[in-house]
């Protein structure tokens, strides 16, 4: 028996019908590498059952303490059940992309059994006619809960049920697993009292922890290291409303080598600031569009691994956060990149001075009742229609394999992430990279983002206009060291500022990943024209 840390149980506190607390993805593989070209759903269940060892999420199940007096704690589930947690479905015709998404939303929408080990894996069958994907492909959607898993330990779990070779043989070690028996309510009682004897020690213990990151970072502010701008409080949108209990997803594919290009328009950025700005310019076209784009800049909340490498297998989370602005204030796209990246990186300055990790220490030490009862108490009061929101969205990058991977003999083709809402949080985006392919999904509200087909579109135009941008500075020539004109070179027809700009007009949306194929059709004109009749509405 295990207790959860502080974060883990704030996401079983925030627990609600509305917003269940759960992570994760959308996979696709392809079983033309698995044995005999397919794969069928008992295959599926007895590579599960052989590689369960390699995870301690798999049979662990949470046990709560009455009242929510203490956090709660991992057992050993003596009733677990494979087959309840892998559940398998089958798409109707035609199978395309949006049914897939449908199905992944319905099933993201519903909360997880918690007297259970918090995960469902739901294979999809019948992915017939998704542009880039071959016929026969199957899908898988898993969720699984956020006190479980963060990115990092997610990616623990997906190693557990993939192999590096599609033949790869099972474990050959043998499986030692124990059931636990539950513990009653009056033992609970007892370690929780004796918690709250020791806590406020653990409390003195992180607080004089932390006391050198906060001298550092008054430090730093007096020093100019970084700055507390009010650009990182978030203005109020729509998507920062209490949430219902409905759901969209949806998400592309783009190279990772143009993602990596795009960089070149800021010097120093980092992919990661490419994909806030990506971000940052879909929701400026699609709030334009709504003529509900606030003149301060949106921000993202960035969630960052204090992981170490001896935490790599442990449950839970291990992450702190960084406020990052996403320059919707600004048209240009490059002009909004360099913003990005001058704002992350002062972000990360502030972060770094603070201490990422103490800053992960410090919610382990949070009275659970406290918790508990704060957390539903905003829920049941709306208060997220009355106050405003610490961050507009979450943007959160989660590595993945940069080699292909294997299930039960399948290949991987693409995966997507999924993220959890609540309520003041309706729309969150994940970035996910595998193999030489980069994907941005979302999740988000039905009745706060009803129309996910035309969002998605807005995130394709952005990448394409940054894209554009990158490939015209590519483009420029390289300046002679020659005297100047006597006729004046900046203002001729051939100088280079006039090439320039001709070679941005020319440069067009590139085809951006397998999946976005067929959505890549859609021309850049309409949003650009919406975005100019929202500014003339505004004026």
């Amino acid at each position: 028996m295990r207790q959860l840390q502080g974060m883990d149980s704030s996401f079983v506190a925030m627990e609600t019908r509305n917003s269940p607390m759960h992570i994760g993805s959308i996979l696709i593989y392809n079983p033309a590498t698995a044995p005999g070209g397919f794969v069928r759903f008992k295959d599926i269940l007895n590579f599960f059952e052989s590689r369960m060892q390699l995870s301690r999420t798999i049979r662990q199940r949470l046990v709560r303490v009455p009242f929510d007096l203490d956090y709660p704690y991992w057992i050993e589930d003596p009733d677990f059940d494979l087959e309840y947690h892998v559940r398998h479905i089958a798409l109707p015709q035609p199978g395309d992309w949006r049914q897939l998404c449908i199905q992944a939303a319905r099933i993201f929408a519903r909360p997880l059994d918690l007297d259970r080990p918090p995960w469902e894996f739901t294979v999809v069958e019948g992915l017939d006619n998704v542009p880039g994907v071959p016929k026969g492909c199957f899908a898988m959607v898993t969720k699984v809960h956020h006190a479980a898993i963060d990115g990092m330990s997610g990616i623990d779990l997906m190693e557990a049920m993939h192999t590096l070779r599609a033949d790869e043989p099972p474990p050959d070690k043998p499986d030692t697993w124990k059931p636990e028996k539950i513990p009653n309510p009056v033992e609970l009682l007892g370690k929780s009292y004796l918690n709250a004897v020791t806590n406020p020690l653990k409390q003195l213990e992180v607080a004089a922890k932390a006391a050198p990151g906060i001298a550092k970072a008054v430090k730093g502010l007096v020093s100019k290291e970084f700055n507390l701008t009010g650009e990182m409080v978030a203005p109020k949108t729509r998507f920062n409303r209490v949430i219902s209990p409905h759901r969209v997803v949806e998400g592309r594919s783009f190279k990772l080598a143009d993602v990596k290009a795009i960089r070149a328009l800021a010097e120093g950025s980092k992919v990661n600031d490419v994909f806030l700005a990506v971000i940052g310019g879909s929701m400026r076209k699609y709030l334009l569009s709504k003529e509900d784009l606030p003149k301060k800049t949106l921000t993202a909340m960035a969630p960052i691994s204090v992981r170490s490498s001896g935490e790599k297998n442990d449950m839970g989370n291990q992450v702190a956060a960084m406020i990052a602005p996403l320059g919707t204030h600004i048209a240009d796209p490059a002009e909004r990149l360099k913003y990005v990246h001058s704002q992350t990186s002062n972000s990360k300055a502030m972060t770094d001075a603070l201490g990422a990790r103490n800053m992960t220490e410090m919610s382990k030490v949070s009275p659970a009742l406290f918790m508990a009862l704060g957390a539903q108490l905003y829920t049941r009061l709306g208060l997220a229609n009355r106050v405003g929101p610490p961050f507009t969205t979450v943007v959160t990058n989660v590595p993945g394999p940069p080699i292909p991977i294997y299930s039960t003999g399948a290949q991987l083709e693409s995966m997507m992430g999924l993220l959890c809402l609540t309520d003041g949080l309706g729309l969150g985006h994940v970035v996910q990279s595998y193999c030489d392919e980069a994907t941005i999904s979302f999740t988000a509200c039905r009745e706060l983002l009803p129309d996910p087909e035309f969002y998605i579109e807005c995130i394709e135009e952005s990448f394409a206009e940054l894209l554009a941008a990158a490939k015209a500075l590519d483009s420029k020539p390289v300046a002679k060291k020659a005297a100047p004109s006597k006729t004046g070179a900046t203002g001729s027809k051939g100088s280079p500022a006039a090439k320039s700009k001709a070679a941005a007009k020319k440069a067009a949306p590139s085809k951006t990943g397998a999946t976005s194929a067929k959505r890549q059709s859609t021309p850049k004109k309409p949003a650009a024209k919406r975005e100019s009749a929202a500014s003339k509405a505004k004026k």
